[in-house]
């Protein structure tokens, strides 16, 4: 719902263009919903590509200074960063809590992760430094990066912090400028953060914030001084970021969505697993890209039946809120309409409803969109919450027959993101391990997130996954940077030798081109 300027009552998110909260030029703000009542929080700028413009020129009066200096620096900058988002945490935690619905240790756990990669970011001085090696005879080789210049971060709902931070702290230490697009449905975490940026002292210009739909992001893709983009969304969303990217010869990583698997087997630690199968897949309301959406059941038996006893015995216990170990409601209306809509279809199409999250909202007062945790006994691997993102709550059980069978359902689904398989034997992890189609893997652990300083991201070739590099790590350092190759020869004047010199000329050095025929 749009609202214009002069109805809104409620706290204005504007857009932030060189340090300064600008309205937005259609002078047309959205609602800011809460998912634990559906009412009204804040209204939000919805942007255009004159916006857009506005972020550019800012952007381009900050680069020359900010590229210029040392990336120690800049790595300074984001360590005093890192100490007040530290400081600011549980506020930051609450806008979150607000605005998305996590409970209050998820949020907490939201804002400590994406510090991480701040922190990360801290050590790039450390990491980034190119080399330079003498190749033959008076000619030597250096490597160094330089930065892309402008480059757009476009963010998505489900985590309101981490997942800017991805980006963020890494493209400015490595020198870029970089306007942020978070999602308008949860903006006010941002809003804060910007501030946080300018108290740590990062330049006007260097981060500018706009906010808006498919407008604002078109405008940003295709802008010519926009050098990069990175994008976390929805797969058919992270593919047309792709493609249009491609078409402009712009360097672009466009993470989608998953269908994350976890095939037990018979000898794994019942209590564990259960645990971590609950965790996984109901944890965040099911709403990350690493939650586990499908658990294959290898044979059948007591220790098979005892395993779906205890995951449904946790699943019970958990209670609707955003109190430490409670769960919280999906994001909106849209979402949960979708999400519930897979549970009617999975009844409909003759699977069993071991645990029905439909009915939280049975006599719900809260006004808001919960879910209940919800497992699905499938006994056909092609229902559609056997092969789609339901991006919630939902565990679909299936029981195979094989390790074959496990693995071919697996390698047939066309997302790449996460598995994982529980069992207590290495040998048996390792078959799996060199056999799932996946780019993110677990051992006994149902959210495999690789933390600092190793790498965040999917699959090439799958629907997880699209563009150049992962989103962290070293795969972000090279996205955000230019790779500049110098050869160099300095000519010795002749006679200058001295006696002991070493004489690499007596080698004949045939790979060397230059200045021979």
């Amino acid at each position: 719902m749009t609202v214009t300027q002069t109805t809104a009552k409620l706290l204005e998110l504007n857009n932030v263009i060189h340090g300064k909260k600008e309205p937005p030029s259609t002078t047309q703000y959205q609602y800011v919903y809460s998912p634990s009542t559906s009412q009204p929080i804040a209204s939000v700028a919805l942007s255009t590509t004159a916006d857009v413009e506005a972020a550019i020129k800012s952007s381009q009066m900050a680069l020359p200074s900010w590229s210029s200096m040392t990336i120690k620096a800049r790595a300074a900058i984001m360590l005093k960063f890192h100490s007040l988002v530290q400081q600011n945490a549980k506020e930051l935690a609450s806008l979150i809590v607000l605005e998305n619905g996590k409970n209050v240790n998820e949020a907490l756990a939201d804002v400590a992760k994406g510090n991480e990669t701040v922190e990360y970011a801290g050590s790039l001085p450390q990491l980034a430094q190119g080399k330079i090696l003498q190749v033959s005879s008076q000619v030597s080789c250096e490597d160094k990066r330089t930065p892309l210049g402008i480059v757009a971060c476009i963010v998505p709902f489900n985590f309101p912090f981490m997942v800017p931070m991805w980006t963020l702290p890494i493209a400015l230490v490595m020198g870029n400028c970089v306007i942020l697009k978070p999602s308008e449905k949860v903006p006010l975490t941002m809003h804060r953060t910007m501030e946080l940026l300018q108290e740590a002292g990062v330049p006007d210009g260097v981060v500018n914030l706009i906010h808006g739909g498919a407008d604002a992001v078109n405008g940003l893709i295709d802008h010519p001084d926009v050098k990069a983009v990175t994008f976390v969304g929805s797969s058919p969303v992270a593919k047309h970021v792709k493609e249009r990217c491609d078409g402009l010869h712009k360097r672009c990583t466009a993470l989608g969505g998953a269908k994350n698997h976890l095939i037990a087997l018979d000898d794994c630690d019942l209590e564990e697993t259960a645990r971590d199968v609950v965790v996984s897949s109901a944890g965040c309301a099911g709403q990350r890209c690493m939650a586990a959406s499908v658990l294959i059941i290898v044979g059948e038996g007591g220790r098979q039946d005892a395993l779906i006893a205890k995951i449904l015995e946790k699943a019970k216990e958990l209670q609707k809120g955003t109190n430490p170990g409670q769960l919280g409601p999906v994001i909106d209306e849209a979402s949960y309409n979708k999400i519930v809509g897979y549970i009617d279809d999975s009844e409909k199409s003759g699977a069993k409803i071991l645990l029905d999250g439909r009915t939280w909202m049975e006599n719900d007062t809260s006004g808001g969109y919960f879910v209940g945790p919800t497992v699905i006994k499938h006994s056909s691997k092609d229902d559609r919450a056997m092969k789609e993102e339901v991006f919630g709550p939902v565990l679909s059980v299936y029981t195979a027959s094989s390790w074959k069978e496990a693995i071919e359902i697996e390698n047939l689904n066309p997302f790449g993101n996460a598995a994982c398989i529980y069992t207590s034997n290495g040998g048996y992890a390792e078959w799996f391990i060199k056999r799932f189609r996946a780019g993110m893997l677990g051992v006994n652990v149902g959210i495999p997130v690789p933390r600092e300083p190793f790498s965040f991201g999917g699959l090439y070739g799958t629907s997880s996954k699209y563009g150049d590099m992962d989103i962290t790590g070293d795969g972000a350092m090279e996205f955000f940077s230019n790779r500049i190759k110098v050869t160099t020869k300095w000519i010795v004047p002749k006679g200058v030798e001295m006696d002991g010199d070493i004489k690499m000329n007596e080698h004949v050095d045939h790979a060397n081109f230059g200045g021979n025929m």
